[in-house]
Protein backbone atom coordinates (compact mmCIF):
# COMPACT_ATOMS: atom_id res chain seq x y z
CA UNK A 1 0.00 0.00 0.00
CA UNK A 2 1.41 3.44 -0.78
CA UNK A 3 0.58 4.92 2.29
CA UNK A 4 2.26 8.27 2.10
CA UNK A 5 0.42 9.32 -0.90
CA UNK A 6 -0.68 13.12 -1.35
CA UNK A 7 -4.13 13.82 -1.70
CA UNK A 8 -4.27 16.82 -4.18
CA UNK A 9 -7.12 18.79 -2.11
CA UNK A 10 -4.46 18.43 0.82
CA UNK A 11 -1.68 19.55 -1.59
CA UNK A 12 -3.49 22.65 -2.49
CA UNK A 13 -4.01 23.64 0.93
CA UNK A 14 -0.37 23.54 1.61
CA UNK A 15 0.65 25.61 -1.03
CA UNK A 16 -1.74 27.73 -0.22
CA UNK A 17 -0.48 27.89 3.59
CA UNK A 18 3.32 28.62 2.52
CA UNK A 19 1.45 31.48 0.22
CA UNK A 20 0.16 33.24 3.68
CA UNK A 21 4.03 32.77 4.87
CA UNK A 22 5.69 34.03 2.17
CA UNK A 23 3.14 36.75 2.23
CA UNK A 24 3.17 37.28 6.12
CA UNK A 25 7.08 37.95 5.96
CA UNK A 26 6.24 40.81 3.23
CA UNK A 27 3.85 42.37 5.34
CA UNK A 28 6.49 42.73 8.06
CA UNK A 29 8.75 44.38 5.68
CA UNK A 30 6.30 47.11 4.81
CA UNK A 31 5.20 47.96 8.68
CA UNK A 32 9.16 48.39 9.23
CA UNK A 33 9.59 50.50 6.53
CA UNK A 34 6.31 52.81 7.25
CA UNK A 35 7.55 53.17 11.19
CA UNK A 36 10.92 54.44 9.63
CA UNK A 37 8.87 56.64 7.01
CA UNK A 38 6.29 57.90 10.18
CA UNK A 39 6.44 60.85 11.62
CA UNK A 40 2.96 61.23 13.76
CA UNK A 41 2.93 59.37 16.68
CA UNK A 42 -0.35 58.31 16.44
CA UNK A 43 0.52 56.53 12.99
CA UNK A 44 3.70 55.14 13.99
CA UNK A 45 1.88 53.33 17.60
CA UNK A 46 -0.87 52.12 15.46
CA UNK A 47 1.97 51.13 12.83
CA UNK A 48 3.92 49.68 15.54
CA UNK A 49 0.79 47.73 17.31
CA UNK A 50 0.29 46.06 13.99
CA UNK A 51 3.95 45.10 13.12
CA UNK A 52 3.77 43.33 16.88
CA UNK A 53 0.83 41.11 15.68
CA UNK A 54 2.12 40.27 12.90
CA UNK A 55 5.46 39.12 14.12
CA UNK A 56 3.64 37.09 16.35
CA UNK A 57 1.15 35.91 13.54
CA UNK A 58 4.15 34.54 11.29
CA UNK A 59 4.65 32.18 14.45
CA UNK A 60 1.35 31.17 14.53
CA UNK A 61 1.33 30.34 10.54
CA UNK A 62 4.75 28.48 11.13
CA UNK A 63 2.86 26.38 13.88
CA UNK A 64 -0.29 25.49 11.52
CA UNK A 65 1.92 24.69 9.43
CA UNK A 66 4.04 21.91 11.03
CA UNK A 67 0.52 21.11 12.35
CA UNK A 68 -1.15 20.88 9.42
CA UNK A 69 1.93 17.82 8.32
CA UNK A 70 1.63 18.12 4.66
CA UNK A 71 4.78 20.35 3.15
CA UNK A 72 3.50 22.77 0.06
CA UNK A 73 5.62 25.24 -1.85
CA UNK A 74 4.37 28.94 -2.75
CA UNK A 75 2.78 29.25 -6.11
CA UNK A 76 5.39 31.04 -9.12
CA UNK A 77 3.24 33.56 -9.28
CA UNK A 78 2.55 34.35 -5.60
CA UNK A 79 6.37 34.58 -5.38
CA UNK A 80 6.02 37.04 -8.66
CA UNK A 81 3.74 39.57 -7.00
CA UNK A 82 5.29 39.25 -4.03
CA UNK A 83 8.74 40.67 -5.20
CA UNK A 84 6.75 42.87 -7.72
CA UNK A 85 5.63 44.75 -4.88
CA UNK A 86 8.44 44.28 -2.27
CA UNK A 87 10.24 46.75 -5.75
CA UNK A 88 7.44 49.21 -5.50
CA UNK A 89 7.45 49.71 -1.50
CA UNK A 90 11.57 50.12 -2.01
CA UNK A 91 11.11 52.51 -4.66
CA UNK A 92 10.04 56.10 -4.99
CA UNK A 93 7.47 56.24 -7.35
CA UNK A 94 4.53 55.86 -5.10
CA UNK A 95 4.13 57.70 -1.65
CA UNK A 96 3.24 56.66 1.80
CA UNK A 97 -0.40 57.40 1.00
CA UNK A 98 -0.06 54.73 -2.03
CA UNK A 99 2.19 52.41 -0.61
CA UNK A 100 -0.32 52.05 2.87
CA UNK A 101 -3.00 51.31 -0.10
CA UNK A 102 -0.89 48.44 -1.41
CA UNK A 103 -0.32 47.41 1.58
CA UNK A 104 -4.07 47.29 3.10
CA UNK A 105 -4.64 45.12 -0.53
CA UNK A 106 -2.31 42.43 0.68
CA UNK A 107 -4.07 42.82 3.84
CA UNK A 108 -7.10 41.72 1.87
CA UNK A 109 -5.44 39.32 0.21
CA UNK A 110 -4.60 37.55 3.10
CA UNK A 111 -7.63 37.99 5.02
CA UNK A 112 -8.98 36.08 1.98
CA UNK A 113 -6.53 33.42 1.95
CA UNK A 114 -6.64 32.17 5.17
CA UNK A 115 -10.71 32.05 5.21
CA UNK A 116 -10.63 30.21 2.06
CA UNK A 117 -8.45 27.73 4.02
CA UNK A 118 -10.64 27.30 6.90
CA UNK A 119 -13.57 26.88 4.69
CA UNK A 120 -11.66 24.40 2.34
CA UNK A 121 -10.83 22.41 5.60
CA UNK A 122 -14.43 22.10 6.82
CA UNK A 123 -15.27 20.63 2.82
CA UNK A 124 -11.76 18.05 2.77
CA UNK A 125 -11.20 16.75 6.41
CA UNK A 126 -12.06 16.99 10.21
CA UNK A 127 -8.51 16.56 10.61
CA UNK A 128 -7.18 19.42 8.61
CA UNK A 129 -10.21 21.64 10.49
CA UNK A 130 -8.09 20.38 13.48
CA UNK A 131 -4.44 21.33 12.42
CA UNK A 132 -5.47 24.56 11.06
CA UNK A 133 -7.15 25.58 14.72
CA UNK A 134 -4.31 28.26 15.01
CA UNK A 135 -5.26 30.12 12.02
CA UNK A 136 -8.13 32.02 13.57
CA UNK A 137 -6.31 34.38 15.38
CA UNK A 138 -4.04 34.97 12.10
CA UNK A 139 -7.76 35.81 10.51
CA UNK A 140 -9.48 37.51 13.06
CA UNK A 141 -6.30 39.88 13.70
CA UNK A 142 -6.07 40.31 9.95
CA UNK A 143 -9.75 41.78 9.40
CA UNK A 144 -9.33 43.62 12.13
CA UNK A 145 -5.94 45.37 10.52
CA UNK A 146 -7.76 45.87 7.68
CA UNK A 147 -10.03 48.20 9.74
CA UNK A 148 -7.42 50.18 11.09
CA UNK A 149 -5.38 50.66 7.96
CA UNK A 150 -8.71 52.22 6.47
CA UNK A 151 -8.64 54.73 9.21
CA UNK A 152 -4.79 55.57 8.45
CA UNK A 153 -5.44 55.60 4.44
CA UNK A 154 -8.37 58.17 5.31
CA UNK A 155 -5.57 60.35 7.58
CA UNK A 156 -2.97 60.01 4.88
CA UNK A 157 -5.03 60.48 1.77
CA UNK A 158 -6.48 63.62 3.42
CA UNK A 159 -3.40 65.20 4.60
CA UNK A 160 -1.98 64.16 1.08
CA UNK A 161 -4.59 66.07 -0.63
CA UNK A 162 -5.13 68.85 1.21
CA UNK A 163 -2.21 69.28 3.60
CA UNK A 164 -4.24 68.94 6.64
CA UNK A 165 -6.10 66.40 9.16
CA UNK A 166 -9.56 64.84 8.55
CA UNK A 167 -12.32 64.44 11.32
CA UNK A 168 -10.35 62.84 14.36
CA UNK A 169 -13.64 61.11 14.13
CA UNK A 170 -12.14 58.62 11.57
CA UNK A 171 -10.56 56.60 14.73
CA UNK A 172 -14.09 56.27 16.55
CA UNK A 173 -15.44 54.74 13.12
CA UNK A 174 -12.73 52.14 13.61
CA UNK A 175 -13.31 51.32 17.02
CA UNK A 176 -16.89 50.87 16.61
CA UNK A 177 -15.97 48.31 13.06
CA UNK A 178 -13.56 46.84 15.28
CA UNK A 179 -16.30 46.01 18.42
CA UNK A 180 -18.68 45.02 15.66
CA UNK A 181 -15.74 42.47 14.46
CA UNK A 182 -15.08 41.40 17.55
CA UNK A 183 -18.80 40.90 18.23
CA UNK A 184 -18.94 38.57 14.92
CA UNK A 185 -16.50 36.02 14.96
CA UNK A 186 -14.48 36.92 18.01
CA UNK A 187 -15.12 33.64 19.57
CA UNK A 188 -13.36 32.27 16.76
CA UNK A 189 -9.99 32.99 18.25
CA UNK A 190 -8.25 30.33 20.65
CA UNK A 191 -5.43 31.40 21.71
CA UNK A 192 -5.12 33.97 24.41
CA UNK A 193 -1.25 33.87 24.53
CA UNK A 194 1.84 33.91 22.04
CA UNK A 195 2.92 30.95 22.62
CA UNK A 196 1.57 27.30 22.67
CA UNK A 197 3.53 25.54 25.10
CA UNK A 198 4.43 21.57 24.49
CA UNK A 199 1.32 20.12 26.21
CA UNK A 200 -0.96 22.41 24.04
CA UNK A 201 1.08 21.63 21.01
CA UNK A 202 1.08 17.44 21.86
CA UNK A 203 -2.61 17.88 22.60
CA UNK A 204 -2.89 19.52 19.44
CA UNK A 205 -1.37 16.43 17.61
CA UNK A 206 -3.60 13.73 19.41
CA UNK A 207 -6.69 15.97 18.48
CA UNK A 208 -6.08 15.90 14.67
CA UNK A 209 -4.98 11.72 14.98
CA UNK A 210 -8.29 11.53 16.72
CA UNK A 211 -10.06 13.40 13.26
CA UNK A 212 -8.12 10.74 11.53
CA UNK A 213 -9.22 7.35 13.21
CA UNK A 214 -12.47 8.88 13.14
CA UNK A 215 -12.70 9.62 9.16
CA UNK A 216 -11.15 6.21 8.87
CA UNK A 217 -13.95 4.33 10.68
CA UNK A 218 -16.77 6.38 8.31
CA UNK A 219 -15.33 4.86 5.37
CA UNK A 220 -14.67 1.92 3.09
CA UNK A 221 -13.91 3.53 0.25
CA UNK A 222 -10.34 1.92 -0.43
CA UNK A 223 -8.63 5.60 -1.76
CA UNK A 224 -10.48 7.13 0.79
CA UNK A 225 -8.62 4.54 3.67
CA UNK A 226 -5.72 4.95 1.46
CA UNK A 227 -5.73 9.03 1.91
CA UNK A 228 -6.55 9.05 5.63
CA UNK A 229 -4.05 6.31 6.76
CA UNK A 230 -1.44 8.19 4.39
CA UNK A 231 -1.93 11.23 6.46
CA UNK A 232 -2.17 9.34 10.08
CA UNK A 233 0.90 7.05 8.94
CA UNK A 234 3.02 10.77 8.25
CA UNK A 235 1.49 11.97 11.69
CA UNK A 236 1.62 9.81 14.35
CA UNK A 237 5.33 8.63 12.63
CA UNK A 238 6.85 12.40 12.80
CA UNK A 239 5.34 12.89 15.84
CA UNK A 240 6.37 9.96 17.70
CA UNK A 241 9.97 10.70 16.65
CA UNK A 242 9.72 14.07 17.67
CA UNK A 243 8.57 13.18 21.35
CA UNK A 244 11.84 10.87 20.91
CA UNK A 245 14.27 13.17 20.01
CA UNK A 246 12.92 16.42 22.28
CA UNK A 247 10.34 15.10 25.11
CA UNK A 248 11.43 12.27 26.47
CA UNK A 249 15.00 12.67 27.06
CA UNK A 250 14.07 15.93 28.74
CA UNK A 251 11.22 13.67 31.19
CA UNK A 252 13.20 10.91 31.77
CA UNK A 253 14.72 12.54 35.18
CA UNK A 254 11.29 13.47 36.69
CA UNK A 255 9.32 10.29 35.07
CA UNK A 256 9.62 7.65 36.05
CA UNK A 257 7.20 5.90 33.41
CA UNK A 258 9.18 7.43 30.14
CA UNK A 259 10.81 4.11 29.24
CA UNK A 260 7.09 3.11 28.89
CA UNK A 261 6.33 5.57 26.30
CA UNK A 262 9.38 4.63 24.35
CA UNK A 263 8.42 0.97 24.09
CA UNK A 264 4.18 1.81 23.57
CA UNK A 265 5.76 3.88 20.26
CA UNK A 266 7.97 1.05 19.02
CA UNK A 267 5.01 -1.26 18.98
CA UNK A 268 2.71 1.37 17.36
CA UNK A 269 5.30 2.04 14.51
CA UNK A 270 5.50 -2.00 13.61
CA UNK A 271 1.59 -1.81 13.64
CA UNK A 272 2.45 1.25 11.30
CA UNK A 273 4.01 -1.09 9.18
CA UNK A 274 2.33 -3.77 9.19
CA UNK A 275 -0.91 -1.31 7.88
CA UNK A 276 1.19 0.59 5.32
CA UNK A 277 1.76 -3.34 3.42
CA UNK A 278 -1.81 -4.08 3.99
CA UNK A 279 -4.11 -3.40 1.19
CA UNK A 280 -7.44 -0.88 2.14
CA UNK A 281 -10.06 -3.15 0.03
CA UNK A 282 -8.33 -6.46 2.40
CA UNK A 283 -10.74 -6.95 5.13
CA UNK A 284 -7.96 -7.10 8.01
CA UNK A 285 -7.30 -3.49 7.11
CA UNK A 286 -9.86 -2.20 9.27
CA UNK A 287 -9.25 -4.47 11.85
CA UNK A 288 -5.99 -3.96 12.12
CA UNK A 289 -6.77 0.00 12.49
CA UNK A 290 -9.29 -0.52 14.92
CA UNK A 291 -6.11 -2.47 16.74
CA UNK A 292 -3.80 0.83 16.38
CA UNK A 293 -6.55 3.28 17.37
CA UNK A 294 -6.96 1.39 21.02
CA UNK A 295 -3.18 1.67 21.65
CA UNK A 296 -2.41 5.11 20.34
CA UNK A 297 -5.62 6.01 22.72
CA UNK A 298 -4.06 4.31 25.61
CA UNK A 299 -0.55 5.84 24.63
CA UNK A 300 -2.59 9.65 24.23
CA UNK A 301 -4.48 9.04 28.09
CA UNK A 302 -0.76 8.07 29.71
CA UNK A 303 0.66 11.42 28.29
CA UNK A 304 -2.44 13.90 29.15
CA UNK A 305 -3.22 12.43 32.50
CA UNK A 306 -0.03 11.19 33.64
CA UNK A 307 2.91 13.12 31.65
CA UNK A 308 1.48 15.97 31.43
CA UNK A 309 0.63 16.71 35.14
CA UNK A 310 4.69 16.19 35.99
CA UNK A 311 5.97 18.50 33.27
CA UNK A 312 3.63 21.24 34.37
CA UNK A 313 4.96 20.54 38.09
CA UNK A 314 8.73 20.68 36.62
CA UNK A 315 8.58 23.02 34.32
CA UNK A 316 7.92 26.97 34.13
CA UNK A 317 5.53 28.00 31.42
CA UNK A 318 8.58 30.07 29.49
CA UNK A 319 10.79 26.20 29.82
CA UNK A 320 7.42 24.63 28.36
CA UNK A 321 7.16 27.24 25.37
CA UNK A 322 11.03 26.22 24.49
CA UNK A 323 10.07 22.50 24.48
CA UNK A 324 7.50 23.67 22.13
CA UNK A 325 9.72 25.46 19.86
CA UNK A 326 12.26 22.79 19.56
CA UNK A 327 9.29 20.17 19.03
CA UNK A 328 7.97 22.34 16.16
CA UNK A 329 11.48 22.34 14.70
CA UNK A 330 11.78 18.82 15.04
CA UNK A 331 8.74 18.12 13.31
CA UNK A 332 9.12 20.43 10.45
CA UNK A 333 12.78 19.19 9.87
CA UNK A 334 10.97 15.09 9.70
CA UNK A 335 8.11 16.13 7.78
CA UNK A 336 10.52 17.84 5.05
CA UNK A 337 12.89 14.40 5.39
CA UNK A 338 9.91 12.52 4.72
CA UNK A 339 8.90 14.58 2.05
CA UNK A 340 11.92 14.21 0.15
CA UNK A 341 12.38 10.65 0.71
CA UNK A 342 8.86 9.71 -1.56
CA UNK A 343 9.76 12.25 -4.73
Amino acid sequence: MVATLEDTKRQAIASKLTDMKALQNLLIANEEMFLQSCSDSDLCNRFRDMLEDDRKNLGILETTIVQYGVQGKPKETAVKMIEEVQKLMKGSELTLFEKVGQHELLKHKQTMTGLLIHKAAQVVGADIEAAITPLNTVNFENRAHQEQLKGILEVLGVRELTGKDPDQGVWARVQDAMAALTGVIGGAVSRSKDEMNITEIISMDHRKVDALFMQIAATNEPQKLQEFFGQLYKDLSVHAEAEEQVVYPAVRSYYNNTQELYDEQAQMKEMLADIKATSPSSSEFKAKIERLMADVKDHVRQEENDLFPYIRRNLSEVQMEQMATQFKEAKSQLQKQMASSIR
